[in-house]
Protein backbone atom coordinates (compact mmCIF):
# COMPACT_ATOMS: atom_id res chain seq x y z
CA UNK A 1 0.00 0.00 0.00
CA UNK A 2 1.46 3.07 -0.92
CA UNK A 3 1.81 6.00 1.17
CA UNK A 4 2.57 9.67 1.55
CA UNK A 5 4.03 10.66 -2.52
CA UNK A 6 4.70 7.20 -3.52
CA UNK A 7 6.58 5.76 0.02
CA UNK A 8 5.49 3.22 2.00
CA UNK A 9 4.76 3.83 5.69
CA UNK A 10 6.94 2.64 8.15
CA UNK A 11 6.68 3.36 12.18
CA UNK A 12 9.50 3.76 14.22
CA UNK A 13 10.55 1.12 16.00
CA UNK A 14 11.91 1.59 19.66
CA UNK A 15 12.90 -0.44 22.62
CA UNK A 16 12.10 0.44 26.26
CA UNK A 17 13.63 -1.16 29.40
CA UNK A 18 11.96 -0.87 32.34
CA UNK A 19 14.59 -1.62 35.21
CA UNK A 20 13.05 -2.55 38.82
CA UNK A 21 15.21 -2.44 41.92
CA UNK A 22 14.03 -2.05 45.79
CA UNK A 23 10.67 -0.45 44.85
CA UNK A 24 11.95 2.27 42.25
CA UNK A 25 12.51 2.43 38.82
CA UNK A 26 15.16 3.18 36.94
CA UNK A 27 14.67 6.87 34.50
CA UNK A 28 16.03 8.96 31.94
CA UNK A 29 15.00 12.88 32.13
CA UNK A 30 15.99 13.93 28.44
CA UNK A 31 15.46 17.46 26.76
CA UNK A 32 13.06 17.12 24.17
CA UNK A 33 11.94 20.34 22.12
CA UNK A 34 13.91 22.36 24.54
CA UNK A 35 12.21 20.44 27.91
CA UNK A 36 13.15 18.40 29.84
CA UNK A 37 11.00 15.25 30.35
CA UNK A 38 11.17 12.09 31.76
CA UNK A 39 11.24 8.99 30.06
CA UNK A 40 12.64 4.98 31.18
CA UNK A 41 15.85 4.02 29.33
CA UNK A 42 14.57 3.70 25.62
CA UNK A 43 14.79 4.44 21.58
CA UNK A 44 15.45 3.12 18.28
CA UNK A 45 15.97 -0.63 17.19
CA UNK A 46 19.26 0.08 14.72
CA UNK A 47 20.16 -2.28 11.62
CA UNK A 48 20.88 -5.77 12.16
CA UNK A 49 19.87 -5.54 15.66
CA UNK A 50 17.93 -7.98 17.64
CA UNK A 51 15.63 -6.12 20.21
CA UNK A 52 16.68 -7.65 22.99
CA UNK A 53 20.30 -6.29 22.22
CA UNK A 54 18.36 -3.05 21.10
CA UNK A 55 16.92 -2.81 25.17
CA UNK A 56 20.67 -3.70 26.68
CA UNK A 57 22.58 -0.99 24.35
CA UNK A 58 20.07 1.82 24.70
CA UNK A 59 20.08 1.21 28.84
CA UNK A 60 23.61 1.54 29.02
CA UNK A 61 24.34 4.34 26.75
CA UNK A 62 21.04 6.34 28.64
CA UNK A 63 21.76 5.29 32.29
CA UNK A 64 25.09 3.78 32.64
CA UNK A 65 23.60 0.52 34.11
CA UNK A 66 24.31 -2.80 32.61
CA UNK A 67 20.75 -4.80 33.24
CA UNK A 68 19.80 -8.54 32.52
CA UNK A 69 16.38 -8.53 31.06
CA UNK A 70 13.90 -10.70 33.02
CA UNK A 71 10.54 -10.61 30.73
CA UNK A 72 8.71 -8.39 27.52
CA UNK A 73 6.33 -6.31 28.85
CA UNK A 74 4.55 -5.69 25.48
CA UNK A 75 4.45 -4.11 22.19
CA UNK A 76 3.08 -0.64 22.12
CA UNK A 77 1.22 1.42 18.85
CA UNK A 78 1.16 5.07 19.41
CA UNK A 79 1.28 8.01 17.42
CA UNK A 80 2.48 11.65 18.82
CA UNK A 81 0.93 14.83 17.87
CA UNK A 82 2.27 16.69 15.19
CA UNK A 83 5.47 19.08 15.97
CA UNK A 84 5.29 22.82 14.88
CA UNK A 85 5.73 22.31 10.77
CA UNK A 86 4.59 19.04 10.86
CA UNK A 87 1.08 17.97 9.46
CA UNK A 88 0.79 14.84 10.66
CA UNK A 89 2.23 13.21 13.55
CA UNK A 90 5.22 10.29 13.75
CA UNK A 91 3.99 6.52 14.27
CA UNK A 92 5.56 4.52 16.91
CA UNK A 93 6.09 0.92 17.80
CA UNK A 94 7.37 0.10 20.69
CA UNK A 95 8.62 -3.14 22.55
CA UNK A 96 9.13 -2.94 26.41
CA UNK A 97 10.88 -5.21 28.77
CA UNK A 98 11.36 -5.35 32.28
CA UNK A 99 14.71 -6.01 33.57
CA UNK A 100 16.77 -6.13 37.14
CA UNK A 101 20.16 -3.74 37.81
CA UNK A 102 23.54 -5.61 37.28
CA UNK A 103 26.01 -2.93 37.36
CA UNK A 104 26.74 0.70 36.98
CA UNK A 105 29.37 2.77 35.52
CA UNK A 106 28.80 6.24 36.76
CA UNK A 107 32.00 7.12 34.95
CA UNK A 108 30.52 6.42 31.51
CA UNK A 109 29.27 9.25 29.50
CA UNK A 110 25.14 9.19 28.96
CA UNK A 111 23.64 9.54 25.08
CA UNK A 112 23.31 13.55 23.75
CA UNK A 113 20.46 14.59 25.60
CA UNK A 114 19.84 13.00 28.71
CA UNK A 115 20.30 15.52 31.47
CA UNK A 116 20.91 12.13 33.93
CA UNK A 117 19.38 9.07 34.96
CA UNK A 118 17.33 8.74 38.26
CA UNK A 119 15.62 6.44 40.26
CA UNK A 120 11.90 7.13 41.07
CA UNK A 121 9.31 5.58 43.07
CA UNK A 122 6.26 4.19 40.75
CA UNK A 123 4.04 6.82 42.76
CA UNK A 124 6.52 9.99 41.96
CA UNK A 125 6.62 8.30 38.29
CA UNK A 126 3.34 8.35 37.90
CA UNK A 127 2.57 11.71 39.56
CA UNK A 128 4.87 13.29 37.03
CA UNK A 129 2.73 12.54 34.02
CA UNK A 130 2.84 15.74 32.71
CA UNK A 131 6.31 16.03 32.08
CA UNK A 132 6.27 12.17 30.24
CA UNK A 133 7.85 12.20 26.70
CA UNK A 134 4.69 10.13 26.01
CA UNK A 135 1.60 8.22 27.44
CA UNK A 136 4.17 4.82 26.84
CA UNK A 137 6.22 5.87 29.48
CA UNK A 138 3.66 5.12 32.11
CA UNK A 139 1.99 2.62 30.36
CA UNK A 140 4.33 0.20 30.20
CA UNK A 141 5.02 0.64 34.22
CA UNK A 142 1.78 0.25 34.85
CA UNK A 143 1.42 -2.96 32.80
CA UNK A 144 4.87 -4.36 34.01
CA UNK A 145 4.00 -3.47 38.01
CA UNK A 146 0.05 -4.86 37.39
CA UNK A 147 2.37 -8.23 36.59
CA UNK A 148 2.01 -8.24 32.56
CA UNK A 149 5.18 -10.08 31.74
CA UNK A 150 5.81 -12.73 29.21
CA UNK A 151 9.22 -14.87 28.56
CA UNK A 152 11.87 -13.09 26.08
CA UNK A 153 11.49 -16.95 23.57
CA UNK A 154 8.49 -15.06 22.44
CA UNK A 155 10.66 -12.63 20.41
CA UNK A 156 12.47 -14.35 17.58
CA UNK A 157 15.31 -12.66 16.08
CA UNK A 158 16.28 -14.49 12.39
CA UNK A 159 19.83 -13.02 11.23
Amino acid sequence: MAYRQGRFWQPDVTVATVVLDAGRVLCVEERVDGRLVLNQPAGHLEPDESLVEAALRETVEETGWTVALTGFVGAYQWKSPPRAGETDGRHFLRFAFVATPVSHDPDRRLDDGIAQALWMTPEALRQAQARHRSPLVWQAVADCLSGQRHSLSLLQHIA
